[in-house]
């Protein structure tokens, strides 16, 4: 390692030459608080930032071992030291100075959720933070100057300011780790409280706006609580007792008029996922870590499902028990959908109305009367959903509010009212009975067989041109894998860009070491998940970087399953 006079001497003596003189500065630095590290320096002003780290000894940042002595706390830790760099930089950092990306400071900052990230990582010896770096450059000569005073003077005090405990807001800090400590208790007792889900009563489920997920702060903002019937309550390791709705195993429909909250409530459901930071008014409704939002997605290609549960008696006689299709319908896609989620493997499906096909859905008495089942591919979803609770316990919550036939099939039905949730099972039973729904049963007495699907290597193209490997997350919802495209437009519960990037990743290293035609699909995604989980994200790239967040296995096979040249054996 070079002490952090070589580095000032190095940027002094490049000053003014060609912006390539850069990479003389590619090494390790001892600036005595922490150690500098640069990896990778870009090639020009106008290419991606160069990638830079910092390290700090446990022991000089002085942050006590028993912030982080449990996982779950080591995760909300990290989390939290990226969003208080992130806000270093914001006061320390001059910005762009020169041209291109000169100057930007920036580290992968995340969002309401609270996600395990590459940016940051905390062990008994140290706390490294990974970051970008533009170089600064005039024209394409190095700005040796301007390069000085970001290392020398702005970088040690966003370091200063943000990992060190006597400049950290402690009270904040250990808010943030035992609220994400205390939504995984929640999690993990759902099981034995017989639970998928838990909304606490005082919740604050709407949102900001369509495009803002922040709470919505509004003096008419109503806080969830729980009907009495359906009130549980929890004692957290840090916050005490806590009551809320719990959402038994089976099937719960959420049923309301319009504008009345349904779809606010499953929304938080389906980010309960995950778990959320202090202040954003869902920080404890928490959902079984493997649910799935399901939708219909008009277009999407699949490949060798098995969707006879669902699409059976196709004009021309096409097979549906290895069912591909490069332009899925509505309902094509969403029985597609499902019965690959139960594949990989979920506890929950999250289902609404508003994004699902109505075919699928519900197929009336007069629609029965008129176009006969044998005359008819589609076995609608009502039909199935108890076959699913009953032989391979998939609990379902749905959102609907025109169709009464589900009062039959609904173990629980929840009425949203002006966004107070109204316990109303028994009504719903009562006018079931009271108007029978004369419609007759269709698809038979048992759900139908599930398939493994193995994929080949021969499916899988990652090289681009003179690359032999080309993976390129753009945005939130979709990445080129060599010359294709995945569109991830209708998975919904990707919720940062960094997941999409590792997602990528994972992909590629499920190519090269596990995928063989041998395995299926979803011994592939459990064996992926375990190397992550036992060795971090760091195995899935050659060299460190801090742009990716850990995802679920069952948003990994959503991409796969998406990849147009993806081929099952």
């Amino acid at each position: 390692m070079k002490n952090k006079e070589e580095l000032r001497r190095i940027l002094k003596r490049i000053n003014g030459k060609g912006y390539k003189a850069y990479k003389d500065t590619t090494g390790s630095y001892d600036f005595s608080d922490y150690v500098f590290i640069i990896d990778h320096v870009q090639g020009d002003p106008f290419a991606l930032p160069s990638r830079v780290r910092v390290r700090v000894s446990l022991k000089r940042s002085a942050i006590p071992l028993e912030i982080f002595h449990t996982k779950s706390r080591e995760i909300a830790l990290r989390d939290y030291l990226a969003r208080q760099f992130s806000k270093s930089v914001g006061k320390y950092s001059k910005g762009v100075r020169g041209v291109g990306k000169s100057g930007l400071l920036s580290i992968d900052t995340p969002g309401q959720e609270v996600l395990e990230i590459s940016a940051v990582s905390v062990d008994n010896e140290s706390i490294e933070v990974r970051f970008t770096l533009g170089l600064p450059a005039f024209g394409r000569s190095v700005a040796g100057k301007e390069a000085e005073t970001i290392i020398f003077a702005e970088i040690p005090r966003i370091v200063l300011d943000s990992l060190f405990y006597e400049n950290i807001d402690n009270d904040s800090m250990s808010k943030h780790v035992k609220t994400v400590e205390d939504a995984d208790f929640i999690r993990s007792e759902l099981k034995t409280l017989g639970l998928k889900a838990f909304v606490p009563d005082g919740a604050i489920l709407p949102r900001a706006s369509g495009a803002d997920n922040c709470p919505l702060l509004s003096k008419h903002v109503v806080q969830f609580t729980s009907p009495d019937s359906l009130r549980v309550e929890i004692n957290l390791p840090n916050a005490g007792k806590i009551t809320g709705m719990g959402i038994p195993a089976g099937i719960t429909l959420i049923a309301g008029g319009g504008y009345h909250g349904k779809s606010t409530l499953l929304k938080a459901l389906e980010l309960g996922v995950y778990n959320h930071i202090p202040g954003d008014g869902r920080e404890f409704t928490v959902t079984v870590a493997n649910a799935v939002k399901i939708r219909s997605e008009d277009g999407r290609r699949v490949s060798n499902v098995d969707v006879s549960p669902f699409i059976n008696n196709l004009p021309l006689g096409l097979d549906t028990t290895s069912f591909s299709t490069e332009d899925a319908s509505g309902s094509t896609s969403q029985a597609a959908n499902i019965l690959e989620a139960v594949e990989i493997g979920t506890d929950l499906l999250l289902i609404d109305e508003d994004t699902s096909a109505t075919n699928f859905m519900i197929r009336d008495r007069r629609m029965q009367e008129l176009v006969s089942k044998d005359k008819e591919p589609v076995t609608p979803f009502i039909d199935k959903m108890r076959q699913l609770r009953d032989e391979f316990g998939v609990s379902v919550v749905l959102v609907m509010g025109g169709s009464g036939d589900y009062f039959d099939v609904a173990d629980i039905v929840i009425c949203m009212d002006e966004y107070l949730s109204v316990d109303v099972t028994e009504k719903a039973k009562e006018i079931a009975g009271k108007y029978k729904n004369g419609r007759k049963a269709e698809g038979g007495p048992d759900f139908g067989a599930l398939k493994k699907r193995f994929p080949v290597k021969s499916g899988f193209d990652p090289s681009r041109g003179k690359s032999d490997a080309k993976i390129v997350a753009r945005g939130l919802k979709s990445i080129d894998f060599g010359n294709y495209n995945i569109d991830l437009g209708a998975v919904e519960q990707i919720v940062d860009s960094s997941q999409t990037r590792a997602i990528g990743m994972a992909i590629y290293y499920a190519l090269n070491k596990y995928i063989n035609g041998a395995r299926s699909l979803g011994e592939i995604i459990q064996l992926v998940m375990r190397d992550i989980s036992d060795h971090g994200l760091d195995i899935l790239t050659k060299f460190p970087t801090g742009d990716m967040a850990t995802f679920r296995g069952q948003e990994l096979a959503c991409a796969i399953n998406r990849l147009r040249t993806l081929k099952i054996s």
